[in-house]
Parts: C-alpha cells; sequence; structure tokens
C-alpha cells in the first residue's frame, strides 16, 4: 500500500482515470461492434452510417492512449476496406 502522500494522491488519480478510460473503451468498442454488424448483415448503407461514429470514437481513444495510435488506423482502415467490398 502506498505510504507517501503523493503516492496516496496518484492511486486515487489512477482509479479515476481507470474508471473513466473504461467508459470510453466500452463506447468505442460498442461502435465498432455496431459497424461489424452491419457489414455481417451486408447493409452497406447503416455500415457507412456507424462508421462515420466508429471512427472518430477510435480516434479520440488513441489520442487519449486507451489503444496504439496504429491499433486505431488499422482498424479503421479494415472496417472501411470491409465496407468497400459491400459495394461490389
Amino acid at each position: 500500500m502506498a505510504n507517501t502522500t503523493s503516492a496516496k494522491k496518484a492511486t486515487r488519480k489512477i482509479a479515476r482515470r481507470t474508471i473513466v478510460n473504461k467508459s470510453r473503451r466500452t463506447q468505442m468498442r460498442g461502435a465498432v461492434r455496431t459497424v461489424e454488424e452491419a457489414i455481417k448483415s451486408g447493409d452497406r448503407e447503416a455500415a457507412l452510417k456507424a462508421m462515420s461514429h466508429a471512427e472518430p470514437e477510435l480516434m479520440k481513444a488513441a489520442q487519449r492512449n486507451i489503444i496504439h495510435k496504429n491499433h486505431a488506423s488499422r482498424k479503421v482502415s479494415r472496417l472501411t476496406q470491409s465496407i468497400a467490398k459491400l459495394a461490389k
């Protein structure tokens, strides 16, 4: 357990941040899930609409160090590619 005052404060800070980050991660995953479900169902319009919501979520998560920047970019790229395949 933390002994110094600053270490105790850091522990409280980490606990608060963890709650916020979990919420953001859940929101991001939900947005991605909607895109994947729309792709799976073959509905291109719904996939595009969901993607316009999911892309900013992914990038915000990357900006706030919830996920790595490359991971977010790769996810966006792969989802966009999947949506493009629906057009054919």
